[in-house]
């Protein structure tokens, strides 16, 4: 275990190679091993499950995260000297099927902990929900892409953008860090009826302030927000499917062109961690207005909010003035 809370270290790749895992696009200071010290480690793979770490762990844990701050995570590889680092953890917090090489590495790890998040909440496929104004074609070219983005299943990873189910996960977060580190587990309790209060203020602002709207119907660059459009009524149309780095169609740009007037949409919503090259090129040909929708995967100085609580408070203000709240 380890005193200091730290990064995980992205720099040392000289091994990654042999043992095919890659390395990580970013940098970050190095740090001492995991697993000295008298505090609970805690590996989480991206910041949705750093932030569940941090707020149920409190003082009790150090959490690293194998995703830096403005990497894309789906993207991610790890380097040797993570994959081993992360072997050395008392628990790793990971949401299975976002990052392939994650779950390869936890699968061939000693971990003696494995938190999977999507065991912790029901994922669904959106696919067809996000697509249904698509027609059949494009619906099929959709699922395809989805069908090899998200697994076997196709389901959706993006849960922690509904507040419920991050609540459903922190529960869960929760029971696994009373039964892994039992002398702590009343301040995990603690902690974790803390967060669940707050994700309940959050979701009765969201039920709240999208009640009524002029329209139901949000463009986003990427099929992120499936879970939040499903919890408030809204609908998704994605320009891209699970993959924020796929081309969009011209047929698909030119059925949410008219979408975009069927509709009443008024705004294209893009994301701090991909280009929004796509979105502002829909929007100028259909005369629509841009703002971002933070899809939560990480936290910049680009973020609007410090945590997921503020990004998430930002995110409802973007949606009421997009969507003509009452």
């Amino acid at each position: 275990m380890n005193v200091r809370r730290r990064r995980i270290s992205g720099i040392a790749v000289t091994a990654a190679t042999a043992l095919g895992l890659g390395t990580l696009s970013a940098c970050s200071s190095d740090s001492s091993a995991a697993g000295n010290t008298d505090k609970f480690d805690v590996v989480a793979s991206f910041y949705p499950m750093e932030y569940l770490a941090e707020q149920i762990g409190g003082d009790h844990v150090n959490v690293t995260t194998l995703t830096e701050p403005g990497q894309e995570p789906h993207d991610l590889e790890l380097s040797a000297k993570q994959t081993a680092e992360m072997g050395e953890a008392d628990a790793v917090l990971y949401l299975k099927t976002l990052q392939p090489a994650v779950d390869e590495a936890i699968a061939q790890s000693d971990v003696k902990t494995k938190i999977d998040a999507a065991t912790l909440t029901k994922l669904e496929d959106h696919g067809n929900v996000e697509h249904d104004h698509g027609g059949e074609e494009h619906a099929d070219e959709h699922a395809e892409e989805e069908h090899s983005e998200g697994g076997e299943h196709a389901l959706d990873p993006h849960v922690w953008l509904d507040p419920v189910k991050y609540a459903e996960i922190a529960e869960g977060v929760a029971k696994s860090f009373e039964k892994a580190d039992p002398d702590h587990a009343d301040d995990y309790r603690k902690n974790a009826e803390a967060l669940a209060k707050k994700l309940a203020d959050l979701n009765t602002a969201y039920k709240d302030g999208l009640a009524k709207t002029d329209t139901k119907v949000f463009f986003t660059n990427h099929a992120a927000f499936g879970y939040l459009a499903e919890r408030y009524g809204l609908t998704q149309e994605a320009i891209n499917g699970l993959d924020p780095e796929s081309e969009p169609s011209p047929a698909r740009i030119k059925e949410l062109q008219q979408e975009a007037k069927a509709d009443g949409v008024t705004t294209v919503f893009y994301e701090t961690l991909v280009s929004d090259k796509t979105a502002k090129t829909l929007a100028k040909d259909a005369g629509l207005k841009t703002d971002v929708l933070d899809p939560l995967e990480g936290i910049t100085d680009k973020s609007k909010g410090d945590d997921y609580l503020g990004v998430m408070q930002s995110n409802l203000k973007a949606l009421e003035t997009a969507l003509g709240a009452k």
